[in-house]
């Protein structure tokens, strides 16, 4: 595909937007009441950082990016 670069621009901002949703949501699961928050944000980070690599790899391998 052959996409201009003010849309690509806008594909990686939803990406990482989608990202992010996933890391809150993987945060607040993994927090349990009783514990500190620290670790909940590292987790929600690194799940953070995994899902934009993955959605990111494959907007690549299909060649949108």
């Amino acid at each position: 595909m052959n996409l201009s670069l003010g849309v690509k621009v806008l594909i990686v901002v939803i990406c990482a937007l989608f990202s992010v949703i996933i890391g809150i949501v993987a945060g607040l699961i993994h927090h349990k009441p009783t514990t500190p928050k620290g670790p909940a944000f590292l987790y929600g980070g690194g799940v953070f950082g995994g899902s934009l690599t993955l959605c990111l790899v494959v907007l690549t391998s299909l060649a949108i990016l």
